[in-house]
């Protein structure tokens, strides 16, 4: 952190770059109270939905599974993956343009990072347990016990803590001579990149590289997975099973497909000073509509949730 307040942030003038201003969405900046309402309610549901999921989790024995235990840390992922971006969002749309410090300014694109990066990963960790709890049910209980899981997601918080914050430095370490309004409407290192009036060519190679590491690593083993998980379910010999089945896998994919869809039109290309206008528009997918439809989507039409959820509330209305 304190690497960032010695940067070099030398302006033409001599003078330091202390803070940028988000431009946000000025095109509609005119409806700007009605779409703070509708972000409002969106973050607050996608908050809510989560915070359920990890509270049924963490409170109901018969949840105490690998698939579960995946699923509480990923809605709890969801919930700092938001609150690192849309409050801010929701300030934008209520007064206007809003300024951030250059220390918060590259926090808030740490943090944002650093979730998605390592919900990425854990999206690929789920995709292997679900491979490995449908094709190889013999197996499951042994190799997915408490310590794999434990371990599994140990690596992926430091692997992308390992990856995004060299990331994060290097790009803070460029020199921003103005301006400094940022064409988002929140800390995008592709933005920030664009900004800098430095040699840009081997960190965006970087921004690049990283991406397809993360993003294509993470696609690649999450289609295998479901690759050999749809290969399994059509050898089903019940008609209802498969049904069931491809219900439950096709539910999952269109989350996914969104999720991997926006974030490779985002980050996967060598120029990120290109279409940054667009890009605003598909991190509106990743940071309001796939955090609503994920705990709708993963977990609330599980009947196993519905059933502890229902348990639950009738506790609490009993203990009244």
């Amino acid at each position: 952190m304190m690497l960032w307040k010695e940067m070099p942030m030398e302006m033409g003038n001599g003078t330091t770059v202390q803070e940028f201003t988000l431009e946000g969405f000025p095109a509609i900046q005119h409806l700007g109270k009605v779409l703070f309402l509708v972000h409002l309610l969106a973050y607050l549901a996608s908050i809510t939905g989560n915070a359920v999921i990890v509270t049924i989790i963490c409170a109901d024995s018969r949840l105490q599974t690998p698939m579960y235990f995946f699923l509480s840390i990923f809605s709890f992922f969801e919930c700092c993956f938001i609150s690192a971006v849309i409050p801010k969002l929701l300030v934008i749309f209520l007064l206007g343009r809003q300024t951030i410090s250059f220390l918060a300014c590259f926090i808030q694109a740490f943090v944002f990072l650093y979730l998605g990066a390592a919900g990425f990963l854990l999206i690929a960790v789920m995709s292997v347990d679900r491979y490995m709890a449908i094709c190889k049910p013999l197996h499951y209980p042994t190799i997915m016990n408490l310590k794999t899981c434990f371990l599994l997601v140990t690596a992926c918080f430091t692997l992308a803590f390992t990856l995004i914050t060299s990331l994060v430095v290097k790009v803070s370490q460029l020199s921003f001579c103005g301006p400094h309004v940022i064409p988002h409407f929140f800390c995008d290192l592709g933005a920030l990149i664009h900004l800098s009036c430095s040699d840009t060519r081997s960190v965006e190679m970087l921004v690049f590289v990283l991406a397809l590491l993360i993003l294509l690593t993470s696609l690649i083993i999450t289609v295998i997975a479901y690759s050999n998980i749809v290969v399994t379910i059509v050898r089903l010999p019940s008609a209802k099973e498969r049904q069931k089945a491809f219900s439950t896998c096709s539910s999952h994919l269109i989350v996914l497909s969104m999720i991997y869809g926006s974030c490779v039109f985002i980050y996967v290309k060598p120029k990120q000073m290109n279409k940054l206008d667009s890009n605003r528009e598909a991190a509106l997918v990743n940071t309001v509509v796939t955090p609503l439809l994920n705990p709708v989507i993963y977990t609330l039409r599980n009947k196993q949730v519905h059933q502890a959820l229902r348990e639950t509330m009738c506790r609490m209305k009993v203990s009244r």
